[in-house]
C-alpha cells in the first residue's frame, strides 16, 4: 500500500491500467485492493504481454534470465491465440502486444503480422481491448494491420514521424493513443542524449499528439509509471498542454475518454 500511497492514491487516481506485468504479482495485488485489504485504485491489467519471437526489447535484458525465459514469444498464430486465451482466463482485462521491439544492435524486431492479427482477433472475440507498443512508424502501421485498439506510446525520431496519411488511418480505425510524452525525456536522459537533441525529438512527439488530436484522434492519459520511477504526473500534464491540448481535453484524457474506450461510460 505504500507504493499506492506515493502515486495513484496521492494523485487521486481511482482506476489505473497496467499495460503489462507479471500476473503472479499484479493479480493478487488487485484482488487485495478489491477485498479492501489495502487502499488503492481499481486495477485493470493486461497481464502477460506477448513479444515477437526472439524479440525481447533491449531495455528488459537486465532482468533475471529465469524471468525473461517466461515472457511469451509466440512463433505461430495458433500459439498466440492459446496464450491470449490463457492470459484472459487467468484474469487479464486486456491484451498487450509488443508489436515492435528495439534490440541491442539498434535494429527493431517486429511481431509476425499473422501472429499479431491472431492475438488481436482472439482478444476481440472475448470482448477485450488490445494495446500495443509501436516503437516506430512501421510498428504504428502494424497496429493498424492487426486492428489494435490502443497505441501505448507515441514515437520519436525523424524516421518515426507520423505522416498525415498515417494519422488519417489511425483516426479512421479508432485507434486511441497514450502519448507517454514524459517517457521520452526519461529515456533520452538515461542515454545521455544532448539537451538540444532531446528538445528536437520531444518536439516531434508533441507535434504528433497535436496533429492526431486535431484530426479527431482520442488521447488517453498515461506516463508509463512503473517502468519509470518518477511518480509525479505533473510533467505529463504540462507536455500535453505544450502539445496544444486544452485543459478540458487533458481532463477528458483522464476521465471520459478512458471510460468510453473501456466501455464504462455508464458506470
Amino acid at each position: 500500500s505504500g507504493a499506492f500511497d506515493r502515486m495513484p492514491t496521492r494523485f487521486a487516481y481511482t482506476t489505473v491500467v497496467d499495460t503489462a506485468s507479471d500476473p503472479a504479482n499484479t493479480f493478487p495485488l488487485r484482488d487485495r485492493v478489491e477485498r479492501g485489504e489495502i487502499r488503492g485504485p481499481r486495477i485493470l491489467s493486461a497481464g502477460a504481454a506477448l513479444y515477437p519471437k526472439d524479440g525481447i526489447p533491449v531495455y528488459l535484458r537486465d532482468l533475471p534470465p529465469e524471468f525473461l525465459s517466461k515472457l511469451p514469444q509466440p512463433g505461430e498464430a495458433a500459439q498466440a491465440r492459446q496464450l491470449v486465451r490463457a492470459n484472459l482466463d487467468s484474469g487479464a482485462d486486456a491484451t498487450k502486444l509488443f508489436i515492435a521491439t528495439p534490440q541491442a544492435d539498434g535494429s527493431t524486431r517486429y511481431m509476425v503480422p499473422e501472429i499479431a492479427r491472431a492475438a488481436a482477433e482472439e482478444s476481440h472475440a472475448r470482448g477485450r481491448l488490445v494495446m500495443a507498443h509501436p516503437t516506430d512508424t512501421a510498428g504504428m502501421n502494424a497496429i493498424l494491420d492487426a486492428k489494435v485498439d490502443i497505441a501505448a506510446h507515441t514515437t520519436i525520431g525523424r524516421s518515426s514521424a507520423w505522416s498525415p496519411e498515417l494519422i488519417r488511418k489511425l483516426v479512421a480505425a479508432r485507434v486511441s493513443v497514450v502519448p507517454t510524452l514524459k517517457l521520452w525525456g526519461y529515456e533520452l536522459d538515461k542515454n545521455k542524449v544532448p539537451a538540444e537533441v532531446q528538445t528536437r525529438l520531444v518536439d516531434g512527439a508533441l507535434k504528433e499528439v497535436k496533429a492526431f488530436s486535431d484530426a479527431g484522434g482520442q488521447i488517453l492519459f498515461g506516463t508509463d509509471v512503473g517502468y519509470m520511477f518518477e511518480l509525479d504526473p505533473t510533467e505529463e500534464y504540462e507536455l500535453l498542454g505544450q502539445a496544444g491540448l486544452t485543459t478540458m481535453q487533458i481532463l477528458a484524457s483522464l476521465t471520459t475518454a478512458p471510460a468510453g474506450r473501456w466501455n464504462e461510460s455508464g458506470k
